[in-house]
């Protein structure tokens, strides 16, 4: 099956890593599953390019990526990803693992100011 956003191997990835996600993208998939954010569906592990994203609204155009510790030594590497992002029209929020276990709420306070900033 061909697919316009990405290749099929990038695909594939994604849908392999929707069945391995970290305990942070379990516990904020859990709170954003089932349009439980203002009616805004998000995808988990989202295939954009040839990179996958940890949570997308295609049609809001909002990407939400969780970090941990090992993007301390990827800063590079994510600056060049959100660049990309960005150029498809994609606003971009990051959180740290941590944030989303020990303060939920906060974050998904941060998510729904910037979906009703549009």
């Amino acid at each position: 099956m061909k697919h316009r956003r990405t290749t099929p191997k990038i695909f594939n990835r994604a849908k392999e890593l929707r069945h391995d996600m970290t305990p942070a993208e379990l516990k904020l998939h859990a709170r954003l599953r089932a349009h439980r954010m203002a009616d805004v569906h998000f995808r988990p592990q989202h295939a954009i390019g040839n990179y996958i994203v940890d949570f997308c609204t295609p049609r809001r155009k909002l990407i939400v990526e969780l970090d941990g510790s090992q993007h301390l030594e990827q800063e590079e590497y994510d600056a060049e990803r959100t660049e990309f992002l960005k150029s498809k029209g994609y606003k971009v929020l990051r959180f740290w693992n941590n944030d989303v276990m020990n303060n939920i709420d906060s974050v998904l306070n941060v998510i729904w100011d910037m979906l009703n900033e549009e």
